[in-house]
């Protein structure tokens, strides 16, 4: 979906992070939903540029649309 966002068995024991770093994408998102800003959390995790963040929110995105 995003070529930010990975999912692999042999990282982070396969959940969804950004690539090329073990930073979970739902760290990220708890950073968010906490009010943290952008700018804080590229602070907090030097890894990250903004385009990662965004990637995050939009993989959120794309699994609350999902229908099971």
């Amino acid at each position: 979906m995003n070529e930010r966002i990975v999912s692999e068995l042999n990282v982070c024991g396969g959940e969804a992070c950004v690539r090329g770093t073990r930073i979970l994408v739902k760290v990220v998102l708890s950073h968010l939903a906490a009010g943290e800003s952008t700018k804080d959390i590229l602070s907090n995790f030097p890894a990250l540029a903004e385009p990662d963040i965004r990637a995050c929110l939009e993989y959120a995105s794309y699994l609350a649309a999902e229908r099971i």
